[in-house]
C-alpha cells in the first residue's frame, strides 16, 4: 500500500502530514500527486470528500519550497467557487506548509480590499481566490499574473453551475501559456470537457470513482410528502423535518439541512429555533463574518444544525457530520451527490434523508438516474396523523348512490331558499302576491325559471309598485 513517504514530497511537508495524523493517501491523492510533482497537467475526477484539496496543495507546496515570489507577482494560483471553500484551501495550505517559509493571500469577497492589497504588495507565493474578487484586484492594477507557475481550478463543475466559466477562461488568458494546470472536478459536463481540452496540455487523467457516485458508507432515504393543500406545503414539510430529527434522537449528533432557495434557508432556520432546536442559517447573502462564525461554531461542535444553501455543499471539510437532510430535492442531480457527500466522510457512516413533494418527483427521478439506483423510500414519520384526513374522501367515494341522491336534492332545494333569504323575504308571483313555494311562473319561460331571471322581474315589479 502506498504511503505519503513514497510520494517524493518535501521532508518538511511529510513532517506536517505526519503531525496531522495522516499516513496513507486516498486514491485521488495517490493518483494525482506523482504526475503533479513531475510538472504535468492533471485532470482529477473524484467524488466529493475524497481528499482532492491535499491532492494539489501537497505537490504545490513542494514545488514552491524552491524560490521566492516577487511583489504583486504570485507564483501559484488556486481558484475556488465559494468563499468558504477558498478559506478551507487556505487552512489546508497553512497546515501543510507550516515548516516551509511560504506566504499566501486569500482573496474573497466580504473582506476589505485594503488588507488584501497590503498582502499582495509584499509579494506572496500563492494566491487563493474566488474568480470575481481576483479579477477585481487585477482590474484595479493591484495584481500581475505573468509569473504564475502553477494554476489550480478546484470544483470546476460548481464553477460552471455558478456561471464562472467566462471568468475562468479570462483568468487562464492572464497566466503564462507555460504554466502547470491542476484541474479538479466531481463531474465532467460537456462544457468542462471543452475547457480542459482548450487549456490543459496532455493531462494525466486521474479518475478514482464513477462520475457522480455517492459514498457507499451513506445510508440514503427519501420521504414522500403529499401536502393537504398547496399553501400548506412549507409548513407540513417543516413538521416532517422536525419529526425526522426527533426520530433520529442521539444518533443525530449534528446535521446539515439543504434548501434550494436562500429565503427557505432563513425560514427553516427560524422555524427550527422557534421549536427549540439549535440551528443557524448560512447562505450567500449573509455577511462574511457571520458566515465564518456560523461555520466555526458548527465545526467546533457548538452548533448542532446548519441550514444551508448550496454555497456549503461543495468541498467544506467537516469530518464528523452524522446527517444530511435535503429539505428540497436539488434542481441539478449532481448537487445531490455533493450535498450528501458532507456526511460519511473518511470512511465514517452517515445518513442522508430527502423530503420530496409531488412537484419534485421529476428531479428525484433525475437523481436516481444519475446515481444509477433507486433511493429507498422512508415512511413518513407523521403517518399516524394521516388516516383521519384520508378517511374522509374514502367515505365520500364509497358512499352508495342512494345516499348521495337525497343530499343532492337537499342542495338543490337550498339554493332558492338562500336567494329568498338574501332578499330578506319570500318570492313573489307575477301578480305580486306571496308565493310560499318560492317559484315564479312567467309566460313563455316554462315551469323551471332560473332564479336570476326571477330576481330581475321581481325587482322591476317592486320598483313599479
Amino acid at each position: 500500500m502506498t504511503k505519503f513517504s513514497d510520494l517524493n514530497l518535501n521532508p518538511k511537508v511529510l513532517k506536517a502530514i505526519d503531525e496531522a495524523g495522516y499516513e496513507t493517501p486516498t486514491p485521488i491523492q495517490a493518483g494525482a500527486i506523482p504526475p503533479a510533482l513531475e510538472g504535468r497537467d492533471v485532470l482529477g475526477i473524484a467524488q466529493t470528500g475524497t481528499g482532492k484539496t491535499a491532492s494539489f496543495t501537497l505537490p504545490m507546496i513542494t514545488a514552491l519550497a524552491r524560490g521566492r515570489a516577487r511583489a504583486r507577482m504570485p507564483r501559484s494560483l488556486v481558484l475556488a467557487p465559494t468563499r468558504e471553500l477558498a478559506a478551507q484551501v487556505a487552512e489546508n495550505f497553512d497546515q501543510y506548509a507550516k515548516y516551509v517559509k511560504l506566504s499566501k493571500a486569500l482573496l474573497i469577497g466580504g473582506v476589505s480590499f485594503k488588507e488584501q492589497d497590503a498582502l499582495i504588495d509584499k509579494g506572496v507565493d500563492v494566491l487563493i481566490a474566488t474568480p470575481g474578487r481576483l479579477l477585481d484586484h487585477f482590474e484595479r492594477g493591484k495584481l500581475i499574473l505573468s509569473d504564475v507557475k502553477v494554476m489550480v481550478v478546484d470544483e470546476a463543475d460548481r464553477m460552471l453551475d455558478m456561471g464562472f466559466i467566462p471568468d475562468i477562461e479570462r483568468i487562464f488568458g492572464l497566466t503564462p501559456f507555460t504554466r502547470q494546470t491542476l484541474f479538479f472536478s466531481a463531474t465532467m459536463a460537456p462544457e468542462i470537457e471543452r475547457i480542459t481540452n482548450t487549456f490543459l496540455s496532455n493531462p494525466a487523467r486521474v479518475e478514482v470513482a464513477r462520475q457522480a457516485t455517492a459514498s457507499e458508507t451513506i445510508e440514503q432515504g427519501v420521504v414522500m410528502i403529499k401536502p393537504s393543500r398547496r399553501d400548506r406545503e412549507g409548513t407540513e414539510k417543516r413538521k416532517v423535518l422536525r419529526a425526522l430529527i426527533d426520530g433520529e434522537g442521539d444518533k443525530l449528533t449534528n446535521a446539515i439541512i439543504f434548501c434550494n432557495r436562500k429565503t427557505d434557508v432563513d425560514i427553516v432556520a427560524k422555524s427550527l429555533k422557534k421549536y427549540g432546536y439549535d440551528a443557524a442559517p448560512i447562505h450567500g447573502d449573509l455577511d462574511q463574518s457571520q458566515r465564518t462564525r456560523t461555520l466555526d461554531g458548527f465545526r467546533g461542535g457548538d452548533l448542532r444544525i446548519l441550514v444551508a444553501s448550496d454555497v456549503a455543499a461543495r468541498g467544506l471539510d467537516v469530518p464528523s457530520v452524522s446527517h444530511v437532510i435535503n429539505f428540497d430535492v436539488p434542481g441539478h442531480a449532481e448537487d445531490y451527490v455533493h450535498r450528501i457527500g458532507r456526511t460519511g466522510r473518511a470512511g465514517r457512516d452517515g445518513k442522508a434523508f430527502t423530503l420530496c413533494v409531488p412537484r419534485d418527483e421529476k428531479n428525484l427521478d433525475d437523481v436516481e438516474r444519475l446515481i444509477q439506483k433507486e433511493i429507498p423510500r422512508v415512511p413518513n414519520p407523521l403517518k399516524s396523523d394521516a388516516p383521519e384526513a384520508e378517511e374522509k374522501p374514502a367515505k365520500a367515494k364509497d358512499a352508495p348512490a342512494e345516499a348521495a341522491a337525497p343530499a343532492e336534492a337537499a342542495a338543490s332545494e337550498d339554493k332558492p331558499t338562500r336567494s329568498r333569504r338574501s332578499r330578506g323575504g319570500k318570492g313573489r308571483n307575477r301578480g305580486g302576491s306571496r308565493d310560499e313555494g318560492g317559484g315564479s311562473n312567467v309566460v313563455g319561460m316554462g315551469d323551471h325559471l332560473p332564479s336570476f331571471i326571477a330576481l330581475s322581474f321581481e325587482e322591476r315589479q317592486d320598483e313599479a309598485s
